[in-house]
């Protein structure tokens, strides 16, 4: 299977994650704009995948790149965005969120695991309440130091 054919509208991708969980298997979700993919970015999927047998990752539509990132962003457009990220053996399947943050996805796609950078507290988590609700569970994962996106952009402004 090629990179695009990972990246899947949220109903088929509603299909895909029931027949699995049907099946026994552990669904992980987590989400992010993945404007520029580095180092962090691919330690922190692959470290998600370990959590379950099958990695969803949300990739933030440009809009939303726009309402939460500061202004330039995104680099990528999100349909280049989504299929670098689902290029990556790690990811099974990706899909595109237009809304501010992933909510009503976590909602639809009820995961067996969310995981999110230990730059949000257990507070912050977005879905959180909802996931350990349905018996799910939340994990932080610790990012790399000193490796972001907007830390890289700046270094490449700054040559």
């Amino acid at each position: 299977m090629n990179a695009a054919e990972k990246v899947l509208d949220r109903n088929t991708l509603k299909a895909k994650v029931d027949l699995l969980q049907k099946s026994g298997k552990r669904v992980v979700f987590t989400n992010g704009c993945f404007d520029l993919l580095h180092i962090g970015h691919v330690r922190y999927l692959q470290e998600a995948r370990k959590q379950g047998d099958c990695l969803v990752v949300a990739v933030n539509s440009d809009g939303s790149v726009r309402q939460i990132k500061e202004p330039g962003r995104p680099v990528m457009p999100e349909g280049q965005r989504a299929e670098v990220v689902a290029a990556l053996d790690c990811v099974d399947w990706v899909t595109i969120f237009a809304e501010p943050d992933p909510l009503a996805l976590i909602r639809l796609l009820e995961p067996d695991v969310l995981v999110k950078g230990t730059d949000w507290s257990e507070e912050e988590i977005i879905g959180a309440p909802e996931v350990r609700e349905a018996g799910g569970q939340v994990l932080r994962i610790k990012l790399e130091p000193g490796i972001s996106t907007s830390a890289l952009i700046k270094r490449i402004r700054s040559t």
